[in-house]
């Protein structure tokens, strides 16, 4: 099970491109509110309907975790349980994924310390313990970051072809006519 924490304010591409590019390949996904109800603002007054709440969830079926960012990212830091469920499947060398300004959330954390990333640009100020390429999605370890919400798609083809192989990646990007797969920006 891949889990899509949602905070208001999020950015909806970062969440739904992934989500609809997992769940084509196969892959269990299921979105998460880290506030008060299923309802979900995000950015841009798109309302999303969560599939479950933070405080239901046990997490132990994790194959991976995913932050979308956008305006509302600083809630995803703000949330306790969030930051230790994130300490946790770090320590024991699980794969996480941040897009835009979420990777910042993973930083403040030192999960990417001496590790390379990318992040929306500015929002990587006062990180310097990452090393920040400027890419539209980077893998390094079990961290895959993303730049912003036009790596949304090439985001999901990355976290599929980490979960399920460049087979699966080439076979979804290409249903959807894609012809970007596996390319770096």
């Amino acid at each position: 099970m891949v889990y899509v924490f949602l905070a208001e304010g999020f950015e909806p591409i970062e969440a739904v491109t992934p989500i609809d590019m997992l769940r084509r390949a196969g892959i269990d996904v299921t979105s998460v509110s880290i506030g008060e109800s299923l309802e979900v603002k995000a950015s841009r007054d798109i309302t999303v309907l969560a599939d479950m709440m933070f405080s239901d969830a046990c997490f132990s079926d994790a194959e991976m975790l995913i932050l979308p960012g956008g305006p509302g990212t600083h809630r995803l830091e703000e949330h306790a349980g969030l930051c230790s469920l994130l300490r946790d499947y770090a320590a024991s060398g699980k794969p996480i994924a941040a897009i835009c300004a979420a990777p910042s959330v993973l930083g403040h954390l030192g999960l990417l310390d001496g590790r390379r990333a990318t992040v929306y640009p500015g929002c990587g100020d006062g990180l310097d313990n990452v090393c920040f390429t400027g890419r539209f999605v980077e893998q390094d370890g079990n961290f895959i970051t993303a730049a912003g919400p036009a790596a949304s798609f090439e985001f999901g083809a990355a976290i599929i072809g980490y979960l399920r192989g460049s087979g699966v990646r080439e076979s979804v990007c290409g249903s959807m006519l894609a012809n970007c797969v596996g390319q770096q920006r």
